[in-house]
């Protein structure tokens, strides 16, 4: 491969940052005993060339988003999203967008209930979301999308970590038709993020469903640091390394590139 294949990518668009100071929340469903702070983060980020970051709230813990606000006070170079309930006001979401807040997470590939979002007060909240400018970021599984997705039409909205495809393969086929016609309809984007996580094949596959389908143009990169739960056998390298083995092309990846600077930080480029 030739210098100029192996760029890196200009965003990594999705981490955690922490310490052991920040309270877990009371149903965190691991319990990290070190400190990735962010200076931690950044440091990575600079030993592999990569300018931007994009934090992903990580609901392990119960800060009210303190940490990540601080982070984005700091550093011009970061965006995040944060955790954020129903109860929360436009003027409250509108203040959020002007600290660098791009959008709201929501981690529910866990819950055995969804919550109706065709009802109030859900469907109330995600209009405001729009209307503030921020988008919806999406951590459910494979089982949980084809009905959750529909109810995000015309709200922006990034689905995590491949849409968490199943190991099933019908549940797993399901979840992304599901996926890809989000994406065909509306302001809706995927990352290709946490393939670590995963069986090798069904990265592979996905990432290749989703490119061949959606286009790079619906994708993002980001390395789901610091691996919690894989800390052991996954480095920051090895998450660079598998993303350009899922894309290989150095144009596409250059598409994505592209996609993230301009959907976080409204940076237009053009790609050749």
């Amino acid at each position: 491969m030739g210098a100029a294949e192996a760029t890196v990518p200009a965003v990594d668009a999705h981490a955690h940052v922490f310490t052991r100071a920040m309270p877990f929340a009371a149903n965190a469903h691991s319990r990290p005993d070190y400190d990735y702070p962010v200076e931690a983060w950044l440091a990575d980020l600079d030993a592999n060339g990569i300018g931007r970051g994009v934090i992903a709230a990580a609901s392990l813990f119960d800060d009210g988003n303190a940490y990540t606000l601080a982070a984005l006070a700091a550093h011009s170079r970061l965006r995040a999203t944060v955790l954020a309930g129903p109860e929360t006001s436009a003027k409250q979401l509108r203040a959020l967008a002007e600290r660098g807040v791009v959008g709201v997470r929501l981690t529910w590939r866990r819950l055995a209930n969804l919550p109706s979002l065709a009802d109030e007060p859900w469907r109330g909240f995600l209009g405001r979301i729009a209307e503030s400018g921020l988008h919806v970021e999406l951590l459910a599984g494979s089982a949980q999308l084809p009905a959750l997705l529909p109810h995000f039409a015309g709200v922006p909205l990034v689905v995590d970590h491949f849409g968490v495809p199943s190991g099933d393969e019908s549940e797993r086929r399901a979840g992304t038709d599901a996926l890809l016609q989000a994406i065909a309809g509306g302001r809706t984007w995927v990352k290709i993020s946490a393939g670590f996580r995963l069986p090798p094949a069904i990265a592979a596959d996905c990432a290749a469903r989703l490119l061949a389908e959606a286009g790079p143009e619906r994708m993002l990169w980001g390395s789901d640091a610091p691996f919690v739960n894989h800390e052991a056998g996954t480095t920051y390298a090895d998450t660079l390394a598998l993303y350009l083995r899922l894309v290989p092309d150095a144009a596409t990846r250059r598409t994505i590139d592209a996609t993230a600077l301009d959907l976080y930080f409204n940076i237009r480029s053009h790609t050749p």
